[in-house]
């Protein structure tokens, strides 16, 4: 079993590497409000973020504000959302969502995880990835991406999304928590895929403890 010293030291060294090849921005994702930013990450579940890029500018030209969702027939958010996957959960998340946020905070954007959680259709991912994105909130958002990293690293051996973020809190600073999840979401699309990891492409094997099984 390896100690939480030589994992934060392992954690360190992978994030040092990685960090400089991968200069993207928080998020793929378009958006111009944190608003947008919002609606546009419920949409991203299950979906890319190219995707979902193609599908925002028209709906938020036609959805500006919370308010206009929800007086909105949930068969037109449908449509505007259809090539997103799940459109259907999405449109119902999307609505409940903009529902809390008018009833419980006015219609504004919460800036706390504990505030975020409460609205429907948001879960502590969502919530991460705004709040990181629109205000620089630390917080580890876990995808797919940094779960299987996360797992194939040997920085967790839980496949729970709370307990991972939870886990990796544990090995880096706060204002690490954030960048290090766009780190492995980048690597995770780029070299270490769910079907084969590309260990001779990988700048971290040497650190990866699933690259000498």
């Amino acid at each position: 079993m390896e100690s939480m010293k030589k994992k934060k030291l392992r954690a360190e060294k992978i994030y040092t590497k990685l960090d400089p090849i991968y200069t993207m921005e928080k998020t793929a994702l378009n958006y111009r409000t944190p608003f947008q930013l919002l609606i546009a990450t419920i949409l991203s579940a299950q979906c890319t973020d190219k995707q979902v890029n193609k599908v925002t500018p028209l709906l938020f030209k036609k959805f500006k504000s919370p308010q206009d969702f929800i007086k909105a027939p949930i068969e037109d958010i449908e449509e505007a959302i259809k090539s997103t996957g799940f459109y259907r959960n999405k449109a119902k998340s999307i609505k409940g969502c903009c529902e809390g946020l008018i009833n419980m905070y006015g219609g504004n954007i919460p800036h706390t995880i504990d505030e975020m959680i409460k609205l429907p259709g948001v879960g502590r991912k969502t919530a991460n990835c705004v709040l990181g994105a629109a205000y620089g909130v630390p917080g580890v958002v876990v995808d797919t991406h940094v779960k299987r990293l996360a797992m194939r690293m040997g920085f967790t051996e839980s496949s729970n999304p709370d307990k991972i973020e939870e886990d990796i809190q544990k090995i880096l600073p706060e204002e690490r928590w954030r960048r290090f999840s766009d780190i492995l979401i980048y690597h995770g699309r780029a070299v270490c895929s769910a079907r084969k990891p590309e260990h001779d492409k990988c700048a971290v094997a040497d650190l990866c403890p699933s690259a000498k099984e």
